[in-house]
């Protein structure tokens, strides 16, 4: 087998370097400056240390950006986002795009699997006949699928890919057990075979979207403790001591999954009729999580006399979630823009995240020589391990912690 990964991020890499070692793999990626790093032996996402990317090189995985450069492959594996759009609607642009690439050099007898998260129904509803119309051929005649949803935690160098239990499916039975004795050779964590492409679609979808639901309680907990001046922290703490209470803790909720992946749930439960009231009931308590946390702050402000027209704020932390560099959906932008809202001059810094791709995404600029004395209020936004030593405490300043690491702070969720 001679294996082909469409899309070279969070998802599509580590699994490229696992597959590596037992396979013939081919990186395939649009971006250039994605292709040029990668030969370079560095990955800017930090999934892969500089030495694992050079495994993947010794190993004779190539990196490319030229569809000639898969043509002979004969396992798609396609491993692109799927975000939402503005009206936080699927947006499936990249998907589609793919599976056009992907559909174009397709042979007889080729698998195509896919990993990014979806809707139940998309893969043979959406990605199938764009593979059928580019390359001519028959599904499950001439050419088959598989879905094996990813389940990449990024930032975390414990749980990796081949650590992480894989559900897998296949179009057919046969190439169901193709596709999980693939995945099976690799993931040292086991594979469980779903009966259908939609099922382990269905899984994928609900996994996020339960963490979710439970993240959302535990916000509105937060909103409702912070009313009756308790800690919510204790109170949490308390109830743990009881052997089934799920260990949830209060946050803003982004990222590629969390935030993203229960719209494409309700998008295809509305599809059919159904309004998933639990489900956008949450949503709407996480997407609002920002706005609160901004609100909180200005009135610690005001009742510290502070002028909140032309405040000086300082935001510690802008990526989605800590000790990773990625910005991608990130709810720590609704903090920044309801600031801004208020008439705020907002500074932000973060260890971890590329200013260029801040700077591409948000049209934020980055500074990491902020003095700490100079500002009205700071905000501990994201928990990177280079905040929790830091020292913070002016009678005068307003610090919220968000992340709940710092000995001291005026407020926190």
């Amino acid at each position: 087998m001679k294996i082909a990964i469409i899309g070279l991020g969070y998802v599509g890499l580590p699994l490229a370097h696992a597959f590596s070692f037992k396979y013939e793999v081919v990186g395939f990626d649009v971006a250039q400056r994605r292709i040029d790093e990668l030969k370079g032996g560095t990955d800017r996402t930090l999934e892969l240390s500089d030495k694992q990317v050079k495994e993947a090189i010794a190993n004779s995985m190539q990196f490319t950006n030229d569809l000639n450069g898969i043509a002979d492959c004969n396992i798609y594996i396609v491993t692109v986002p799927t975000p939402i759009d503005k009206n936080k609607r699927p947006d499936l642009s990249p998907l589609i795009k793919a599976s056009e690439s992907v559909g174009s050099v397709l042979k007889k007898g080729d698998i195509v699997i896919y990993e990014s998260t979806v809707y139940p129904g998309a893969t043979e509803e959406e990605c199938v006949p764009i593979l059928e119309q580019f390359s001519n051929l028959k599904f499950n005649q001439d050419f088959f699928c598989g879905y094996s949803p990813e389940r990449i935690n990024p930032g975390d160098k414990e749980h990796t890919v081949t650590k992480i239990l894989k559900v897998t499916a296949g179009s057919t039975l046969e190439i169901g057990k193709k596709v999980d004795n693939l995945y099976a050779s690799i993931i040292t964590a086991g594979t469980h075979l779903a009966p259908t492409i939609k099922v382990a679609e269905a899984a994928k979808v609900i996994e996020n979207s339960q963490r979710d639901i439970n993240i959302a309680f535990i916000n509105e907990l937060a909103i409702i403790f912070n009313k009756l001046d308790i800690d919510t922290n204790a109170v949490l703490d308390a109830a743990a001591t009881k052997w089934n209470f799920l260990p949830f803790k209060p946050g803003l909720v982004g990222g590629h999954c969390i935030g993203v992946d229960p719209y494409y749930l309700t998008h295809k439960a509305q599809q059919v009729g159904h309004n998933p009231e639990i489900i956008l009931a949450g949503r709407r308590i996480n997407d609002n999580m920002g706005i609160y946390v901004a609100n909180q702050v200005v009135k610690l402000m005001i009742k510290k006399g502070h002028k909140v027209d032309g405040a000086k704020v300082l935001v510690l932390g802008i990526t989605f979630k800590e000790n990773c560099p990625d910005i991608r959906n990130s709810k720590v932008i609704d903090v920044i823009q309801e600031l801004k809202e208020f008439g705020c001059n907002v500074d932000i810094s973060d260890y971890w995240a590329d200013k260029d791709e801040v700077k591409h995404e948000y049209n934020l600029e980055l500074t990491n020589k902020a003095d700490y004395q100079d500002y009205n209020a700071i905000i501990l936004a994201v928990a990177h391990d280079q905040y929790k030593t830091i020292k913070i405490h002016n009678d005068n300043q307003v610090v919220f912690d968000i992340k709940s690491i710092l000995e001291y702070s005026d407020g926190r969720l």
